[in-house]
């Protein structure tokens, strides 16, 4: 591996495949580490609680465990893909585009880029599988987005994060506070599902529309806005360019729950068709669940997922480098490498969802009822039961957010920005006890049959007057941490378990639980806020006491 004396220094370096190994098998096994430390906990819990507590064993368990180990190979070589190629197409132009570029073509851009990153998240995969949990006959037009509009459906989710971006955009060249944004969104948004609440057709997509808003904010998403964001920080001179990316991942997750209501109230009143009459599918609603998936269709799905959701947006950020910013891409092959590894790793991350993590979330969610209320024998009684399926509920939420990889980078971030004032570990802590507290109300909503919306309304209009008097810190602080802690895994998980335990319960649907578990981590963190400012200024109040005497 010497380069030998009077060679010339742009010489490549001939490494032999052995050396090569030993050079790369540290690196590639911290890579593998890092996803399997993700994955594995909140899958042991899952197959423990369910072979321990529910006395059921796994099914279909050896394609299970296979389906686990391709998310985590999948996610390995997406994260990596991301960090090489994607990430740094996205610094350039957000640091060219100002200069090269009038507002509106920049502005145009982010809104773009809003809907090609949608497209790219690995979680969004989830939405267009679950209309198979859904029984046209009780909820038709559920069943029509999902199963014949899932392609409408994933653009409009799109759309609302671009205008979530263009919004982001502009509020970073205006100096906006979040609150001037936010609080008028989330009125619109309750509005539009109290209306959508009020007919028994369109009631069904209100979980729907509130759990889009999480799943949106995933690992393409957040860092292609964010860097976006602090290199156009950095190109208009904005000194905070740390802070510059705060609120963008907020309103990602709060647009496209307006623009799914959107969808459902205008195919229901001008859709023009009985919406009852759409055909029925292949593995609808029943006590076993959704049909089991064949490896073959598994993987030609997971290919063209993969295909079409990294290229086009390759291209489109290519164009838009090489002839609106025409900067050249540093490290190019590492770049096109990168690129090579997001669309392998997204192939296998999806082929791992459909075959490993979808149905293991599915299987406890429909054996869980039947631990109190099932056809023979009861394992423990109706109330206990219920009572056990909630703190379940809470500490697969606890745990799976203290192991998201985005929440630990926030809490660094929130514990730099705020000097040392909101501790790391109490961030982390906060949110994780919001989110178990919101997938326990999520599990209680399906559990006793209880509309979405009066989960929502009464915590909204409790966390719209929070963020009123709350510095503007913690509301960007607080808001995003919504946003951090729906990861690739937490998503498809928590939506197989809630379509699972839906469909065990007789219930028109199971969505609904990331909704919950987006808006108490909110409340959790920005009551801790409060808390944290009254109680230095507690601490502040002798000294300015004596300087007074």
């Amino acid at each position: 591996m010497h380069r030998p004396k009077g060679s010339n220094a742009n010489e490549h370096i001939r490494v032999t495949p052995r050396e090569a190994t030993v050079i790369l098998a540290p690196y590639i096994g911290s890579k593998f580490w890092e996803q399997f430390s993700l994955v594995i906990p909140i899958v042991a819990y899952l197959v423990l609680f369910q072979v321990i507590v529910l006395r059921e064993s796994v099914e279909q368990a050896l394609q299970i465990g296979w389906g686990v180990f391709c998310v985590i190979i999948g996610l390995m070589f997406f994260m990596e893909g991301l960090r090489l190629g994607l990430m740094p197409f996205s610094e350039r132009i957000g640091a060219g585009l100002p200069q090269s570029a009038t507002l509106p073509v920049v502005l145009g851009f982010a809104f773009l880029v809003g809907i090609g990153a949608t497209l790219a998240e690995p979680s969004i995969g989830v939405l267009r599988s679950a209309g198979a949990w859904i029984d046209p006959e009780r909820a038709p037009l559920l069943h029509h987005i999902l199963n014949h509009q899932s392609t409408l459906l994933v653009v409009c989710i799109g759309i609302g994060v671009g205008i979530a971006a263009l919004l982001g955009i502009l509020r970073i060249i205006r100096d906006w506070r979040l609150g001037v944004l936010i609080v008028p969104t989330v009125i619109a948004a309750l509005a539009l599902t109290v209306i959508a609440s009020l007919n028994e057709t369109t009631a069904s997509i209100v979980g729907l529309a509130w759990d889009s808003g999480a799943v949106t904010t995933g690992p393409v998403t957040v860092p292609l806005v964010l860097a976006l964001g602090i290199g156009l920080a950095a190109a208009v001179g904005r000194a905070d360019t740390g802070k510059a990316g705060f609120g963008i991942v907020t309103l990602a997750s709060l647009f496209p729950i307006i623009a799914v209501l959107l969808l459902g109230l205008s195919l229901y009143h001008f859709g023009g068709s009985d919406l009852s009459a759409v055909g029925d599918i292949a593995g609808v609603v029943g006590a076993e669940g959704a049909a089991p998936v064949s490896i073959g269709s598994a993987l030609l799905s997971s290919l063209v997922s993969a295909f079409q959701a990294i290229v086009p947006l390759v291209i489109f950020l290519y164009l838009v480098l090489a002839f609106l910013v025409r900067i050249p891409l540093e490290h190019p092959r590492e770049v096109w490498l990168g690129i090579a590894f997001t669309v392998v790793g997204m192939f296998i991350f999806n082929l791992g969802l459909n075959t490993g993590l979808s149905p293991l979330g599915a299987q406890v969610g429909i054996t869980l009822p039947f631990a109190f209320n099932p056809p023979g024998e009861a394992l423990i009684g109706e109330v206990v039961g219920r009572i056990v399926t909630v703190i379940f509920g809470f500490l697969m939420g606890y745990g799976a957010t203290l192991a998201e990889p985005a929440l630990n980078a926030l809490a660094i971030k929130v514990e730099e920005i705020t000097v040392g004032a909101f501790k790391r570990s109490l961030l982390m802590h906060t949110v994780a006890f919001g989110v178990g507290i919101g997938i326990a109300l999520g599990v209680t909503k399906l559990l006793f049959g209880i509309s979405l919306v009066w989960f929502l309304l009464p915590l909204y209009i409790l966390l719209l007057p929070i963020t009123a008097i709350s510095s503007e810190a913690f509301v960007n602080i607080g808001w995003d941490s919504a946003g951090v802690t729906t990861g690739p895994i937490t998503v498809p998980l928590v939506i197989a378990l809630g379509l699972g335990l839906g469909s065990a319960m007789n219930v028109v649907e199971g969505f609904g639980i990331l909704a919950m578990a987006s808006v108490c981590p909110i409340i959790a963190v920005l009551t801790m806020g409060l808390l944290a400012g009254r109680r230095r200024e507690r601490q502040e109040e002798p000294v300015e006491d004596e300087e007074d005497i």
